[in-house]
């Protein structure tokens, strides 16, 4: 599982002050990439290489708001790893009493670039992702 921390900063919430639902699908975005980055993998690498990850379906179950300030904890894991696609379930949690918030599980799919058609994810990253399912 990996885990990042996020503040919610003004930008980030409505005119009630609670974050916007849009917003918990970013900070999911900023906990996957990190996750990445922490691994070793910087997606601008792959971009170049013609190789994208997309979202391919995304649910998220509001259980809670998030409000102007407060410290969120995302904690991520990988339920499902097939060779073209891997699905993650998101958690993302009040840091400071570490009630869950939101919960985000989205199907992630590589893509060739050149022509949007599905492609297997690069065998280090399966081989990376492989070892903390």
């Amino acid at each position: 599982m990996h885990k990042l921390n996020i503040r919610v900063y003004y930008e980030d919430t409505d005119a009630g002050g609670i974050v916007y639902y849009a917003n918990y699908l970013k900070f999911a975005e900023r906990a996957r990439t990190e996750w990445l980055r922490e691994l070793g993998f910087e997606q601008d690498v792959f971009l170049e290489q013609n190789i994208a990850f997309v979202v391919k379906h995304v649910e998220m179950h509001n259980n809670a708001p998030a409000r102007f300030n407060q410290m969120l904890s995302i904690h991520s894991h990988i339920v499902e790893l097939k060779g073209a696609s891997m699905t993650f379930k998101q958690d993302i949690i009040n840091a400071q009493d570490e009630n869950l918030l939101v919960t985000v599980q989205a199907k992630i799919a590589c893509v060739d670039l050149a022509n949007m058609r599905p492609r297997r994810i690069p065998e280090a990253m399966l081989g990376e992702f492989s070892r903390v399912i």
